[in-house]
């Protein structure tokens, strides 16, 4: 996936302003997709260039003026070719880079203790990720609301389900791995 395959399938619910695409990427998809405001942006002057979106700058009066995007003919044309395309390499998607993983294989180079609390961190902050997702299911509805087809949901639940589940595991391991640095020997 590409940060422009993501902006166009928001835009294929329904024109939005940048703030707008910006804040429903980081509701919807920024716990398996990371993008900062500027590289949307970015993004999208690419793609109004590519023809797969056109904006609309709307002047206001007691606000800033704001640019509508809207998907074009051809972005949905290119949002269904990337859907119906082949994963190139099924283990591509199952590939982890993960910087935690690096410092985590390391930690030998460290005493236990300072080892335990790096995992102990990781731990509260996935915990913490893990109660976000209490507000998913009003999220989605308010979304959904806005798409008006509640056929789509179920998809973003079921990504959601995803997210809560890696998490919950990533919890799991961390317990598993600080009973096994808590082992005496």
């Amino acid at each position: 996936m590409s940060l422009k395959h993501g902006i166009l399938g928001l835009l294929n619910y329904g024109p939005m302003t940048g703030y707008e695409l910006d804040r429903a990427f980081k509701d919807s998809l920024s716990f398996f997709w990371q993008a900062k405001t500027s590289q949307i942006y970015r993004e999208l002057a690419a793609m109004e260039r590519n023809g797969w979106l056109t904006g609309k700058r709307v002047i206001q009066n007691e606000r800033p003026n704001k640019r509508i995007y809207t998907i074009t003919s051809a972005g949905e044309e290119e949002l269904k070719s990337w859907l119906s395309s082949p994963e190139k390499d099924i283990g591509d998607a199952m590939r982890v880079r993960n910087a935690f993983l690096m410092r985590v294989f390391f930690a030998g180079e460290m005493s236990d203790e300072q080892a335990i609390a790096m995992l102990r961190a990781f731990h509260a902050k996935c915990a913490e990720t893990v109660s976000r997702f209490g507000s998913v299911p009003s999220a989605i509805a308010d979304y959904g609301a806005l798409v008006d087809n509640a056929a789509r949901t179920k998809y973003w639940k079921i990504v959601a389900l995803y997210g809560e589940a890696h998490y919950c595991a990533e919890m799991k391991w961390v317990e598993r791995a600080i009973s096994i640095l808590e082992e005496k020997k």
